[in-house]
């Protein structure tokens, strides 16, 4: 490149011409304009307006100009390039928005067409009725509480009235924690819930408990040692039996349908007087008693399905919980839920409810009234 002199050669610096440059502008101006992808305009760009394009080379010659022509040729290169990019800039983003369009296009999804969708999980059927009967209880403005599954003996045995020498303590085939000297033990029920209920929330109290229990039973059809429970407590002033059968009757409607109940006298050390509560067979409706042409495996032909047991809560209970038993009064219910679920689906093995099968959840949430 030669340096800045007042005698310049003509031909040196024939590529900062006007006609030279407006000749490089047409010929970038055409190939911008002829690029129908990014790739060819970014070649294109390369080629007119990089940094060794025609116009980027007439540039570097300005120095060789003498002074007095430097600014016009400066001015005019840099016009120039102006355009370019100005034209490289629009070409750009004209085809960016056209393949976006065309990408589009040929990715769309046709939301009529069936699609395969991926294998989904399925609420337990206990974990579904559970939040059945809840619905019924919160309906009526009741609370639901929880508590530990890890208990202590006075929670679970003592405030209940269920004293260290008291039969019922052996009825209930305990799993102790050890030490057996450190009084814990997994709940054999979910009324500890209930003691805790009324020393920590007091009276007026009006609470359904599910959880899960445990007990060293036999697994089998009818039988395992974990299954779950839910119990209700109320504690007011003026309650009586008569609410306690209301209750249970609006429960036993809300889940098996138009079913009677019925209740025979029983006994519950945390509950006096007590009884068990009976359902209707809701399939033969009682009328296989006695027909041995109908048979009906649900109720086997005695036309009542036991449920659950109930009561009046002992006023002992009250007494160890703080209320006095001569203001308040109250009663109690529980029921098995998973036998709750045999009886509304008619499922024939309890062990198929611990077996994990998706399926079996599937088929009994189907069947289910």
């Amino acid at each position: 490149m030669s340096g800045p002199n007042d005698n310049f050669d003509p031909k040196q610096v024939a590529a900062l011409d006007p006609a030279a440059v407006d000749g490089f502008v047409a010929d970038a101006l055409a190939a911008i304009e002829g690029a129908t992808t990014t790739a060819e305009l970014k070649q294109a760009r390369h080629d007119h307006a990089g940094d060794v394009s025609p116009l980027a080379l007439a540039n570097r010659e300005i120095g060789a100009l003498p002074p007095q022509a430097r600014k016009e040729a400066g001015q005019r290169v840099g016009q120039a390039r102006g355009r370019v990019n100005q034209a490289v800039a629009a070409r750009q983003a004209a085809l960016a928005e056209g393949e976006l369009n065309a990408a589009l296009a040929a990715e769309r999804v046709d939301m009529t067409l069936p699609v395969y969708v991926g294998p989904q999980g399925a609420l337990h059927p206990v974990t579904t009725l559970i939040d059945e009967m809840i619905d019924v209880f919160v309906a009526m403005g009741w609370e639901v509480a929880d508590g530990p599954q890890l208990e202590s003996e006075w929670y679970n045995f003592d405030a209940l009235n269920l004293a260290p020498d008291h039969p019922a303590r052996a009825m209930q085939d305990t799993l102790w924690i050890d030490p057996p000297t450190a009084g814990k033990l997994l709940r054999t029920q979910t009324s500890p819930v209930q003691v805790r209920a009324m020393l920590e929330r007091g009276v007026p109290l009006y609470i359904v408990s599910p959880g899960k229990v445990f007990r060293a039973d036999e697994y089998d059809a009818t039988h395992l040692p974990v299954f779950h429970q839910l119990e209700g407590l109320v504690v007011d002033k003026g309650i009586s039996m008569a609410d306690l059968r209301g209750t249970l009757d609006h429960l036993a409607k809300t889940m098996f349908g138009d079913v009677r109940t019925r209740m025979r006298p029983h006994y519950f050390p945390f509950t006096e007087p007590s009884a068990e509560v009976d359902l209707e067979c809701f399939v033969c409706h009682g009328e296989s008693v006695g027909n041995p042409d109908r048979p009906c495996r649900t109720c086997r032909s005695e036309g009542w399905i036991e449920w659950g047991g109930c009561g009046i809560v002992n006023p002992r209970v009250l007494t160890a919980c703080g209320i006095d038993p001569e203001v308040y009064s109250g009663f109690a219910f529980g029921m098995g839920v998973d036998r709750t679920v045999m009886f509304r689906t008619g499922a024939p093995d309890l062990r198929d409810f611990v077996e994990g099968d998706i399926r079996f959840s599937r088929s009994i949430l189907g069947g289910a009234r």
